[in-house]
């Protein structure tokens, strides 16, 4: 009887509980904004690397940062929740957006991945082609607006 009365308040709390943690779409939206604000400031700090500003000495964390980063992205999209700055052809033509951010998780990987088994001047070799953002957020960012 005890087991019962235990899975029944089990059932009612899970069900009481579970509509709260449903994250609403402007969760969503902020998840997504945070996922690429993070590659945005890594990509920035490795840009200051290779301008020779600030050191390199933690460079290969930075690029171990974007690869992880970069990995999580396509999935921050997945909920198809229109909004923040995505246009709406991020949802309408899905397979080119879902390639593009494979294509963009797979090159910092493998950037990562040579820093690791290279070295650093070997990784940074690869910045330019690893995050070349421009196109796609040519086509799938609405454009900021100014100050």
């Amino acid at each position: 009887m005890k087991t019962a009365l235990r899975a029944l308040c089990a059932s009612i709390t899970l069900l009481c509980v579970a509509p709260a943690v449903r994250a609403d779409d402007k969760d969503v939206i902020e998840y997504r904004q945070h996922i690429m604000k993070t590659l945005n400031e890594q990509a920035a700090v490795v840009g200051q690397i290779l301008s020779g500003a600030v050191p390199d000495d933690n460079v290969i964390s930075h690029l171990d940062a974007l690869a992880l980063t970069a990995s999580t992205a396509l999935k921050a999209y997945t909920p198809k929740v229109p909004g923040g700055e995505a246009k709406p052809e991020v949802w309408s033509n899905w397979p080119d957006f879902s390639k593009r951010m494979n294509e963009f998780a797979k090159m910092t990987a493998d950037m990562a991945k040579t820093a690791h088994e290279q070295g650093k001047d070997a990784a940074l070799a690869k910045v330019v082609d690893a995050l070349s953002c421009k196109d796609c957020h040519d086509t799938y960012r609405k454009e900021k607006a100014k100050k």
